[in-house]
């Protein structure tokens, strides 16, 4: 009998599950949205009922379009969107409150506050992050505080927390299991990336009871099974990651140096820097890329915090454009004479700035600019920034230059299905762009980890080898071009930051 994996990728605006072979070949797949909750500007949340229930049903339909028996199913991988916050009763598993997604910015007074009180290098040099709204351990706090009871029923251990697939692992195994892996503890600014363990002085400065925590286990490993009312079948939960850590995995970026960006509705850049965690001079953030058979992998990583998001403003609050790929087809239409520039701070801007109260900017508009061009400059500055982000990595990673020089950057998400942006990419960054043949390499990244776990498939080290190159973008843009564009972009990014707030 064949046996397949199921994956579960459950990302910010939708979750996707796909049953895929030994051989990594797609056999079902479903994808459900869900609802965004803005309850105040820079607040978003989800429902935690609405996650466990679109990850529940598209694996049951993904199962069904497969047209297997879940006792085929050797294996389950869960990824998941990163720093999400869910605090649950540890007696009914309800959620006590909306999860506050990783793009809420309600802490940052908080953050600020103990930035002003000096503690930020000290959470930097144990969690390689920095002190900002973005990760965790706020979020719990601001939860603990502003539900009402929540705090004594935290220091009771009736409450317990996760970042998503925390909350999914407790909800399909009825309970049982209350585990993360080392990339998801990694983003919550409490776990030390050194010793791999909660650390105790920063559960204090957070104010965060040790009860409520997960165990924090490998990237590949032994997670539970699944309880058999759930998928009809008592299956086995084998890999569980971070989705931008799984990408990096399904673009089998396992050596050192190599880069993988994925373009959703942010923009994640990773950079695999080995076995030793580098410490960033340029507010790059350090963190685990993956851990298994006891050995970890670090990454430097850099976020974009709108990318697809971008073009989606363009369509759903401009109205200028139909739909995402009329972006591309826009932008090859405009005129290249024209040096129009888009920041796109709506929530602030992320590495290497790290400027919260930043907020976007245009520049360049004549009276003879129209919506190609703005289509254009809403395109073009996710190269400029993802070419910010690898410039400060390769100077933290200190690589040969000539590696540097001749680097490809192995690209997924929504917006690589642009062939106009990749190009542009490509050229910006004077190095090829490889979109991968599998675009779903988050699904894929935990699926081959759990294949090879339940030892269906190949091992970690044979994956490289089997990763299939769906398009390279080789470099055609001049130098003298290329360097006055992106000269451009730094004028305009310095003018905003220059802004009231800013």
């Amino acid at each position: 009998m064949d046996s397949y994996i199921l994956a579960i990728d459950q990302g910010t605006t939708s979750t996707r599950s796909i049953v895929f072979d030994a051989h990594a070949v797609v056999h079902g797949a479903a994808q459900q949205e869900f609802r965004q909750i803005f309850p105040h500007p820079g607040w978003i949340e989800h429902d935690g009922e609405d996650l466990w229930e679109t990850s529940l049903q598209t694996a049951r339909q993904a199962i069904e379009a497969a047209g297997i028996r879940p006792a085929q199913i050797a294996g389950i991988g869960i990824a998941n969107q990163r720093e999400t916050t869910v605090v649950w009763s540890r007696a009914s598993g309800r959620p006590i409150h909306n999860a506050i997604v990783w793009q809420d910015r309600r802490t940052a007074a908080h953050c600020a506050r103990l930035v002003e009180e000096g503690f930020e290098e000290m959470v930097r040099s144990k969690t390689g992050l920095l002190l900002d709204p973005y990760f965790s351990a706020t979020k719990i706090g601001w939860l603990l505080d502003e539900v009402e009871g929540a705090r004594a029923l935290a220091e009771r251990g009736e409450l317990l927390f996760g970042t998503v697939d925390t909350f999914l692992l407790w909800r399909f195994t009825d309970g049982q299991v209350h585990a993360t892996d080392v990339t998801n503890a990694s983003r919550t600014s409490l776990l030390n990336i050194h010793s791999l363990e909660w650390d105790e002085e920063l559960l204090a400065l957070f104010a965060i009871p040790r009860a409520m925590l997960p165990e924090v286990r490998d990237t590949a490993g032994e997670f539970g099974v699944l309880a058999a009312g759930h998928l009809g079948a008592r299956i086995p939960v084998r890999a569980i990651a971070g989705d931008q850590q799984s990408a990096l995995i399904g673009q089998a970026c396992l050596a050192p140096g190599m880069v993988k960006a994925t373009f959703g509705t942010g923009g994640f850049i990773l950079l695999n820097t080995g076995s030793t965690p580098v410490n960033s001079s340029h507010r790059m953030l350090t963190s685990l890329g993956y851990r298994w058979s006891g050995v970890a992998q670090y990454v430097l990583e850099g976020s974009i915090f709108a990318a697809g998001a971008t073009v989606q403003w363009l369509r759903d609050s401009l109205g200028v454009i139909e739909s995402s790929a009329h972006a591309g087809q826009l932008a090859g239409e405009s005129d290249p004479e024209q040096s129009v520039y888009l920041v796109p701070a709506f929530a602030g801007l992320g590495a290497p700035h790290w400027r919260s109260t930043v907020r976007g900017l245009i520049t360049g508009f004549t009276r003879g600019t129209t919506r190609k061009e703005l289509a254009r400059a809403a395109l073009e500055c996710l190269a400029y920034q993802t070419k910010d982000l690898l410039l400060a990595m390769y100077a933290d990673f200190g690589g040969d230059s000539v590696a540097r020089s001749q680097a490809i950057i192995r690209v997924d998400g929504g917006m690589s299905a642009s062939d106009w942006t990749m190009q542009f990419l490509a050229d910006m960054l004077d190095a090829p762009v490889d979109r991968a043949q599998v675009q779903e390499t988050t699904a894929l990244g935990v699926a081959l980890l759990a294949g090879w776990r339940a030892g269906v498939s190949q091992a970690p080290e044979e994956f490289p080898s089997n990763w299939r190159l769906g398009r390279r973008f080789a470099p055609q843009m001049g130098r003298l071009e290329r360097e006055q564009r992106y000269r451009g972009w730094r004028d305009a990014v310095a003018r905003t930051l220059l802004e009231p707030g800013g």
